[in-house]
């Protein structure tokens, strides 16, 4: 039976839609929590879409019935549709390379209760498992290095590990990796990256050294889908700081983790609560 359930979908805007949505919960005896809906009236090619979140007491009603009768009425109106236990932790890969900060940062909300998810592996291609493991504690660690020889193995290992542990999603806390286009589209829409807000004006491994010197007034971070656009997914969470004449190199690197892992952290909440619905190159982001 469980507890409350959350419903996301999309499909063509049309008149009544929402009174119908939520005449098919009321007629079933379930409870609207929270109820958001949003209208794109852009015109694009796709002509105008509805999105709609919706969490809801289903009042013992059992799930799998529940989301066999919304199948139907799905079809019927075209939609793109998830219904999802409210309860159930998001069973997430984490991945790194050498910066520990976004990786230590999730794992840290996690165990304190703030961030719903279930560590169920982290990958690194550096053999990084003696440096984090008082950091990960008991969640299970991998090295899969990547070489230009290697990368189609290591990829193929990801995958497997994916599906062996059933991932909702992949989160790459600083992972310094490209995936390849065939991986970006296998883990379309439930991988997420960050990365500082440079981009492009500020490339390499030093961004934060090139922004001192430009003299930059604000630095930021931005987090987004994973696509086969290096750093160009659709957007999830972005923020910014303020920086002064008187910041230093070293306080620009210190503002910018602490902005990336901040970033990271509220993408990864608003996935895991079924917030954030993909809307061509953009996304509809419903906020609590």
């Amino acid at each position: 039976m469980g507890g409350p359930l959350i419903l996301t979908l999309s499909c063509a805007d049309q008149p009544g839609i929402t009174a119908r949505v939520t005449s098919f919960l009321y007629e079933r005896g379930c409870n609207i929590i929270e109820a958001q809906q949003f209208n794109d009236r852009a015109g694009n090619e796709a002509g105008d879409r509805f999105f709609m979140r919706v969490a809801f007491d289903p009042d013992g009603i059992d799930s799998g019935r529940l989301g066999a009768e919304f199948s139907d009425f799905a079809k019927a109106h075209a939609m793109i549709w998830k219904l999802a236990r409210q309860d159930r932790p998001c069973r997430v890969i984490i991945m790194v390379s050498k910066f520990d900060h976004c990786l230590v940062d999730l794992v840290y909300r996690w165990r304190t209760g703030e961030l719903s998810i279930d560590p169920v592996a982290i990958v690194s291609n550096h053999p990084r498992e003696i440096a984090i493991r008082s950091d990960i504690g008991e969640i299970p660690f991998h090295y899969l290095p990547v070489t230009p020889g290697t990368k189609d193995e290591q990829e193929a290992a990801l995958r497997d590990l994916a599906e062996e542990n059933q991932a909702d999603l992949v989160v790459l806390a600083r992972y310094m990796q490209i995936f390849s286009d065939a991986q970006a589209r296998h883990f379309a829409g439930r991988c997420i990256n960050i990365h500082h807000s440079f981009l492009p004006g500020f490339k390499g491994a030093r961004p934060y050294t090139q922004a001192y010197e430009r003299g930059v007034k604000i630095i930021g971070a931005t987090a987004h889908f994973v696509t086969g656009d290096l750093d160009e997914g659709p957007i999830i969470h972005q923020d910014v700081e303020r920086i002064t004449h008187a910041d230093s190199a070293a306080d620009l690197v210190r503002k910018g983790r602490d902005i990336e892992r901040r970033v990271l952290a509220e993408a990864v909440r608003l996935f895991v609560e079924e917030r954030v619905l993909i809307n061509g190159n953009r996304t509809v982001v419903f906020r609590a």
